[in-house]
């Protein structure tokens, strides 16, 4: 059976995005693309700036970006990225081609919730490495990113995480980590 859905994970700036917009430009049938980028662009305002914290507790109920480049998420985020992963997976059920851009930062556990989400679909697996101090340098030249959370996540992510195919996009470019991953599907 062919390939119903792709799960690309690395770290902030390792080329993910890129590597996502080559491939569709490089394959002749439609991939949707979804991204946790996206997933967080959508959300309410206060729940990405950490000003959404739970009356109770007082701890963050959204996403929040530390100074030193940490990333915690809140119980109202988990929700709400389980819906968005079930849509996602919805649509590839639906018949679309899917290409999701990932951030694991729960590693093997995150990867887990999208195993159940895909569950019966034919996934492929992609790993997307880059070296730290690289993603950190194409961190700094995008400007709309926390300093230190491409070098924080660079490993991290990887953890315990299973893959089918792995990629190192430190010294290649988009359009050849894209190939790769198109030869994988055909």
């Amino acid at each position: 059976m062919p390939i119903q859905a792709i799960i690309l994970n690395g770290g902030s700036s390792s080329g993910k995005t890129s590597i996502v917009r080559c491939f569709q430009d490089l394959r002749p049938e439609p991939w949707l693309a979804f991204s946790v980028d996206g997933f967080v662009d959508a959300l309410p305002p206060r729940m990405r700036d950490g000003d959404d914290p739970d009356a109770n507790t007082n701890t963050n109920t959204g996403i929040q970006f530390d100074p030193d480049g940490e990333v915690t998420v809140g119980a109202d985020f988990r929700t709400l990225e389980a819906a968005w992963t079930a849509g996602v997976a919805a649509t590839a059920r639906a018949g679309a081609r899917i290409i999701v851009d990932d951030v694991f930062l729960g590693g093997a556990a995150s990867q887990q919730r999208w195993e159940q989400a895909l569950a019966g679909l034919d996934v492929l697996r992609v790993g997307v490495h880059c070296d730290s101090a690289v993603a950190a340098s194409r961190e700094s030249r995008r400007g709309a990113r926390t300093p230190g959370m491409a070098a924080r996540q660079a490993e991290i992510v990887h953890q315990g995480v299973r893959y089918d195919l792995k990629i190192d996009s430190t010294d290649t470019s988009a359009a050849d980590c894209a190939r790769l991953i198109a030869e994988r599907i055909a």
